[in-house]
């Protein structure tokens, strides 16, 4: 039987303060593996939408949104720790079981710890020659992704990193139900197809793609920018905009959709509230 909200709770608390109190130097290399998971992830997608401009927009972005959960599937079953996901140590936080010195501790940690995986996978595709792939078709959606990543707006960059998280920590807190793999990897599967599908920003995915783009600028393969054609302004993507345009929004975003909406959310909805109903009972 599946557990209950309640319980899941619970069991969601427990293994974030795990975490959250796990030696620093176990939660880096945990912290790196994620962000190569997650590049990984993002590797898969990239070559399912080589040629996917002949197929109709949304077929070819959920198909995108399918292969990618391959990342969060893996980071779920081998325990790495992914700062995404990680901002729902407010739960635990929230309920005075983790000192918030350690809570920002654990944050700085795994988000450096991620960042380093993300760029080590990121530098070993491009030395692999793989954005060479299909004529360079391959490191041309790298491009254009990765200039469309930088062009919204602050605001909406913000925004999108909060229902992006939002889903990821929907798709996490749904595998805590899963007692096999089977399930846990079903249960991320369709919530992160429909983040990526719908173009929400995931600021771990974007320390893959975004480094990945800025290798293919600097090095001007010819192959890869014939493929590109014309119409994409590589000008906008530099490291200026990769920073402020879109890693500090959406990082900021992912904290609240995920932390605040999902990890404090569940927190207020089945700890406190449901004290305070029982306490209400108890004194009627």
């Amino acid at each position: 039987m599946m557990n209950t909200p309640a319980q899941l709770v619970d069991i969601a608390e427990d293994g974030l303060i795990k975490k959250a109190t796990s030696p620093f130097r176990v939660t880096f290399l945990s912290a790196m593996f994620a962000g190569a998971l997650i590049g990984v992830g993002f590797v898969f997608y990239t070559t399912s939408q080589v040629g996917a401009a002949d197929l109709p927009f949304g077929l070819a972005k959920v198909i995108g949104g399918i292969v990618f959960s391959t990342g969060l599937a893996l980071v779920i079953v081998t325990g790495a720790d992914l700062f995404t996901s990680t901002s729902m140590t407010l739960l635990p936080a929230s309920d005075g079981k983790l000192a918030w010195s350690r809570l920002l501790q654990h944050w700085g940690v795994v988000y450096l710890g991620n960042f380093v995986g993300s760029v080590l996978i990121a530098s070993i595709v491009f030395m692999a020659g793989t954005p060479g792939n299909a004529a360079g078709g391959w490191g041309a959606v790298v491009l254009k992704v990765s200039v469309a990543k930088v062009s919204h707006s602050w605001l909406e960059v913000f925004f999108l990193g909060v229902m992006c998280n939002f889903m990821v920590c929907l798709a996490v807190w749904m595998s805590f139900a899963g007692k096999t793999v089977t399930d846990k990897v079903l249960a991320v599967t369709f919530p992160i197809a429909l983040f990526v599908a719908s173009g929400f920003e995931h600021s771990v995915a974007n320390m893959f793609m975004l480094p990945l783009g800025l290798m293919l600028k600097g090095q001007a393969d010819p192959t890869i920018m014939e493929a590109l054609g014309t119409g994409v302004n590589l000008d906008a993507l530099n490291a200026g905009t990769v920073l402020v345009n879109n890693l500090i929004p959406v990082t900021l975003g992912n904290i609240v959709g995920g932390g605040v909406m999902i990890g404090l959310g569940m927190f207020l909805w089945h700890r406190r509230l449901n004290a305070v109903k029982a306490s209400e009972e108890v004194a009627r």
